[in-house]
């Protein structure tokens, strides 16, 4: 794909001119169901990532299909190849999405497919695969000069060393944490574990600053390792800013010179309003937000 329609999707770009696009596609086929049987539905066995596309590709696909491949091994599940999620891509691509301008959300959901009842997973198995593409949501743009608000959320993050890192389907403590909200003015909540540390936010990792040290917390216990966490980290030394991962409190967080968060949507943040806190409005966001910019990488 270089920014042009392949030829895969000539049928389905007509298609839309009639009606609507279809937006999902299972096992490489629109017309494929997913049954009660599949252990992603009946269990959450499997992994997903979401990723921004541009002009009908996908933003640093070998960064994010990197991460799905260590995710999906991380619980024994063979990831299906760059090659066949590529063609999936494809099939969702119409023409307006190939406006060099145009971005969409694609999201990948990858399952151990289907089982009998019980937790104990079949000797073999054939993963279901799921592509999803979907309108980018409407982030201020305000947010950029103005930095984001963040709010302090009661649900815990409980421990799994097996876990830790991994975008699993079993995400219903960020989805208790979401729903302890409905300000519009608060972008995303932070999430403490049982320790008390400092972890992520509900859709977001973080980053404090404290002099010209970029902390963000040690993820090995729990919570969801991103894949623009991950960039942040590889281009801290252009900015002439050491990195230390590790824990840290929500004394440290709220103490700290300047605050961060990042996904593969939105990219960087600077935090503003911590409950009672506040920060002057700063660089650090804006500048990460350039340097990943610049490298961006399309499929």
């Amino acid at each position: 794909m270089h920014g042009k329609v392949p030829q895969s999707c000539t049928s389905i770009v007509y298609n839309a001119r009639h009606m609507s696009a279809p937006t999902y596609i299972i096992n490489g086929s629109f017309n494929h169901h997913i049954t009660p049987l599949d252990r992603g539905f009946s269990y959450g066995d499997g992994v997903f990532r979401t990723m921004k596309m541009r002009g009908g590709l996908p933003l640093n696909w070998p960064l994010h299909y990197q991460k799905l491949v260590a995710d999906c091994a991380a619980i024994g599940i063979v990831c299906p190849s760059a090659e066949l999620l590529m063609s999936d891509f494809e099939q969702l691509v119409t023409l307006q999405d190939t406006d060099t301008q145009a971005e969409n959300v694609a999201k990948i959901i990858i399952t151990r497919g289907e089982g009998e009842r019980g937790y104990q997973p079949p000797a073999v198995t054939s993963p279901t695969r799921v592509v999803i593409k979907s309108s980018m949501p409407q982030y201020l743009a305000a947010y950029d000069d103005t930095g984001v608000t963040l709010t302090l959320c009661q649900t815990r993050l409980s421990p799994q060393g097996k876990l830790a890192g991994v975008k699993h389907l079993n995400r219903l403590e960020n989805v208790l944490a979401r729903m302890e909200w409905r300000d519009e003015t608060i972008f995303d909540g932070l999430l403490l574990d049982q320790q008390n540390n400092v972890i992520e936010c509900t859709m977001s990792n973080v980053f404090i600053r404290i002099n010209n040290t970029l902390f963000t917390p040690d993820l090995s216990q729990c919570g969801v390792a991103g894949v623009t966490r991950q960039r942040v980290l590889s281009v801290a030394h252009v900015l002439n800013l050491k990195i230390e991962i590790t824990s840290f409190s929500l004394d440290d967080f709220t103490k700290a010179d300047e605050v961060m968060i990042c996904n593969s949507l939105f990219g960087c943040y600077q935090v503003t309003r911590f409950l009672n806190q506040t920060w002057p409005i700063q660089h650090m966001a804006k500048s990460f937000k350039q340097l990943l910019a610049q490298q961006s990488v399309m499929a």
